[in-house]
Parts: structure tokens; sequence; C-alpha cells
């Protein structure tokens, strides 16, 4: 299989799956690892393309605009956190996850810096399904939603039809990811929202309380909404987060 070439699936009678419709842009420069994610990806209906570098990635993300990059984090002509930053700037709708043999905190800290989540290796393939599935369901939502109007709280604005967030009349940079843990606090009011609450709703996640991912994403809203205003996530030790 060429590495930079990009492929669809064809079988007949597999089942819908969460892919259907959904292309995602594999980039892995082992082909045994590369083979068993694109085949395990079309089973659930989804598109994929893969490629093995990183001007091969650069070169399929402009020509098919994919949904969703899954990037092995070391590539034979770069890093793929630089690949992510690179894609993130020319596509911020694209969701971004990572595999990874480093889970080191500080790694995993600075991989989801720009990214919506990440995977280490070795990796259970249904996992990797399931979390680019809950990702894909957190970010392409403005696909099937029709116009709503906007999620409020104090001076805080969530325009649910473009996906962007003002506080005080001016814009949060936000992922997706960060968009949809924001949402939910919104969502929530004044309530102080358990953890593993929030793992069940935003990111999918069932019956992983030592997961630090929610506070590794409280820290980044934080330091995005405090530039805009006075602190507005709330911490409760031992329980979860909500707004001030």
């Amino acid at each position: 299989m060429s590495h930079a070439e990009g492929q669809q699936g064809t079988d007949v009678g597999v089942p819908t799956g969460p892919g259907a419709g959904a292309t995602v842009l594999v980039v892995e420069d082992e082909p045994s690892i590369a083979d068993v994610l694109a085949i395990a990806l079309r089973y659930h209906r989804f598109d994929v393309m893969v490629a093995g570098t990183v001007r091969d990635a650069l070169a399929l993300a402009e020509r098919t605009r994919p949904d969703v990059a899954l990037l092995d984090v070391m590539l034979p002509d770069g890093d793929g956190r630089a690949l992510a930053r690179e894609l993130r700037a020319r596509r911020p709708e694209m969701a971004l996850l990572f595999l990874t043999a480093r889970d080191a905190p500080a790694e995993v800290v600075g991989a989801l810096g720009f990214g919506d989540d990440y995977i280490t290796k070795p990796f259970n393939i249904d996992e990797v399904v399931a979390r680019i599935g809950a990702v894909l369901r957190r970010t392409r939502d403005a696909d099937v939603l029709p116009q709503r109007p906007p999620l409020r709280y104090g001076d805080l604005e969530l325009d649910e039809t473009t996906y962007v967030v003002r506080r005080a009349g001016r814009t949060a940079q936000l992922t997706p990811t960060e968009y949809a843990l924001l949402r939910f606090l919104v969502r929530n009011g004044g309530r102080v929202v358990p953890k593993e609450q929030l793992l069940r709703h935003v990111w999918q996640y069932e019956h992983t309380p030592e997961s630090t991912v929610v506070e590794t994403y409280i820290s980044y809203l934080r330091r995005k909404l405090d530039a805009l205003g006075p602190p507005v996530i709330t911490t409760r030790r031992g329980v979860g987060y909500g707004l001030a």
C-alpha cells in the first residue's frame, strides 16, 4: 500500500459504524501499523487516507480536507506535533489525535495543547475507533445541527452555529474539545460537575477516573478565558468543576 495514496473502503455488507461519511488521515510510517489502522477504520465505514511522512500528510490534507487526523508523533521527516500545529493553522476545524509511545505527563500535556486526544502505543484497535468516533461527535455537530441561539453564562457567549466563543465581546480561540468542555459547563450553569461526568459526556470515557485529561483541558480553558476577564472556572477539590 502506498503511504501517499488516499483509498476509500469498498467492503459490501459491513455495518454502518461511527465513521459513516467521515474521512480519517492516518499518518504513520510503520507499514504494519498503518495497515491495521486502515483496515479497522474502513470496516467501521471511515474513508481512510494513509501518509508515511509529514510532506505527504500535508499534501493529502490540502487536497482532500479530512475530518480527523491520526498522527504518529515520530515521523521520518519531522515531528507529528509540529505537523499537528501546521494542520491546525490550515484547518482549525480538523480534529487531531496523537499515536505515541511516550506517555510521560509533559509529553501528553504538550500534545494536548493543540490536539484533541492521544492514544499510547501499544493500542487496542477498538479503543482507537471509539476515540476517533468520540472526537468526531464533539467536532462535527455543526454538520447536523440546525441554527440555534447562542448559549450565555455571565459574560460568556457560545455561538452554537459557528462554534465561536466570546467573553465580554472578545473572541477566545478554542480547540473543538475545549469548546465541548466549556459548553458542557455552561449548560450546567453554576453546578459543580463531577470529573467522572465530564469524562463521560465530553470524552465518552467510561471508568477512567485516573485520567488527567480533564485537569489538562481545564487548565487550557482557564488560561484562555482568564486572559479576557476575571477567573470564571471554579474547582471543588475532590469533586469537579463549575462556573463562577
